[in-house]
């Protein structure tokens, strides 16, 4: 557990993000699987807080459901209308009791980038230095806009924070800005939030008014700055959320390949925070690898591909291909252009080729179904062969059924294989056959009409065509001459 475990961390998620031009709410807005207040929570949970108070407000049934379903134990305070971020700290207050005694974390709900690290390190520095509060910073190369850091040249304390539009040419020139975290005493700041006032231009209570309401009353103010000032950025539009997404996939793969995962073309390969990997394991160009998808030991990916929520066994291959809740098993194969659904499982050394589509399939060890074929619903034993252009047919129109394809078949090409059906251990079917009825272990099933010639039916249906013409001038032709 932390030493500088906080009794609170307070996230501020009740703003409208007119910006985004949306209709969900900024906070609700995804970058590399999760959404932005999702991010804040995951780096919020590693101070080890009591408490985690998330203010909602605008969308706030929204915005709680999925609070609830990312983040059960999450407390919510309901700020009706915003009236400023002093409001909506003492909001999460009163969702607390009232004071807290301990240091109270305040973030934004709107900063992707914020590392559970930097948040250590300026609860760290609270605690050390005895602040009543701890004013998250970061160097700019543009400060433009932000609200500056105006130190104490002797003690380094903050004395100010000053805005932009309130600033000196001397104060413009800083390069320190506000990010809006900041580590609180938390009784002082339930106290001083009871002094913060409303006449400014906006009627709001600022909750950057409390540092000098605090330093007044003769407590130290300090600041603890971020190792990357890209830390503290917060997302307001979707130029801004891109920028991030950006960054924090960068930032995603670079750990990665750290770990030993070779990618061959970091600028069009994107993951989610949630994907893992294996050492070993290569990415090449194009590659989408989302939700809980696993890449193991040697497994090779790409290009063009796209995996969600799938996990690929060692040494297995997956070549322009969509997967979604899908197995890919050790050393198999998948693709070119193969679509895996939900519920495949594909064995050791087993194969989905070209222009294969597979859903709620389980295909057995050294099984291949090469090409053009659809595969539902379907459990297919081992080292059977499925010819190409199959279909397994799944659906009534109202129920699916089940197919069973036992080990070491070999079914031929064109084959309909209509569910409910079981074709045996060893059984071979012949190609474009429409099996319908159970075909025994070491049979052959023949399904499909007897093959009639019909001598002279161009002449005499399709006089004048370009057909008729061809075959007259065969017959023409003196015997035995090609």
């Amino acid at each position: 557990m932390s030493a500088n475990r906080p009794a609170a961390v307070v996230v501020l998620a009740a703003g409208e993000g007119t910006r985004m031009k949306s209709a969900t709410p900024k906070v609700l807005h995804d970058i590399c699987g999760r959404s932005l207040v999702g991010h804040v929570l995951a780096a919020s949970r590693e101070l080890e807080p009591q408490d985690l108070v998330v203010v909602v407000g605008h969308a706030r049934e929204q915005v709680a459901a999925h609070l609830a379903e990312v983040d059960p134990t999450v407390r919510t305070a309901v700020q009706e209308k915003q009236k400023g971020t002093g409001h909506a700290v003492r909001m999460a207050l009163e969702e607390l009791g009232g004071a807290v005694d301990g240091t109270v974390v305040v973030v934004c709900g709107d900063t992707p980038l914020l590392t559970g690290e930097t948040l250590q390190r300026l609860a760290g520095t609270h605690a050390a230095d005895g602040n009543a509060v701890t004013v998250l910073t970061a160097e700019v190369p543009d400060a433009t806009g932000y609200g500056r850091i105006v130190r104490d040249e002797a003690s380094g304390a903050v004395t100010a924070i000053v805005e932009h539009k309130d600033a000196t040419d001397a104060q413009r020139a800083i390069r320190e800005i506000n990010s809006g975290v900041f580590a609180f005493d938390g009784r002082l700041l339930a106290d001083a939030l009871g002094k913060v006032r409303t006449d400014n231009s906006q009627g709001e209570e600022y909750l950057t008014d409390v540092l000098g309401i605090l330093r007044e009353a003769g407590h130290r103010v300090g600041a603890s700055v971020a190792g990357d000032h890209r830390e503290i950025a917060g997302i307001n539009n979707r130029v801004q959320l891109a920028e991030a997404r950006r960054i924090l996939n960068d930032r995603l793969l670079e750990r990665a390949m750290l770990a030993g995962v070779t990618v061959v073309d970091p600028a069009s390969t994107w993951v989610d925070v949630t994907v893992t990997f294996e050492q070993d394991a290569v990415v090449h160009p194009g590659t989408q690898l989302l939700g809980a998808t696993h890449l193991a030991e040697g497994c090779e990916v790409g290009p063009n591909t796209r995996l969600t929520d799938t996990r690929v066994g060692a040494g297995a291959r997956v070549d322009n291909s969509v997967s979604v809740g899908a197995e890919v098993g050790p050393q198999a194969s998948v693709g070119p252009y193969a679509y895996l659904r939900p519920g495949t499982r594909l064995g050791l050394k087993a194969k989905a080729g070209t222009y294969v589509e597979m859903k709620n399939a389980r295909i057995g060890e050294g099984t291949k179904v090469p090409h053009l074929s659809y595969v539902g619903d379907a459990t297919i034993g081992e080292y059977t062969n499925i010819g190409a252009a199959s279909v397994f047919v799944n659906y009534d129109g109202q129920d699916k059924h089940h197919t069973t394809v036992g080990s070491h078949c070999r079914t031929g090409s064109d084959n309909m294989f209509v569910a409910p059906v079981t074709i045996g251990d060893g059984a071979y079917t012949a190609a474009g056959s429409v099996i319908t009825k159970d075909v025994p272990a070491g049979s052959l099933a023949v399904a499909r009409g007897q093959q009639r010639n019909i001598e002279g039916w161009v002449a005499r249906k399709r006089p004048g065509s370009a057909a008729a013409k061809a075959a007259e001038a065969v017959s023409r032709k003196p015997e035995g001459e090609s």
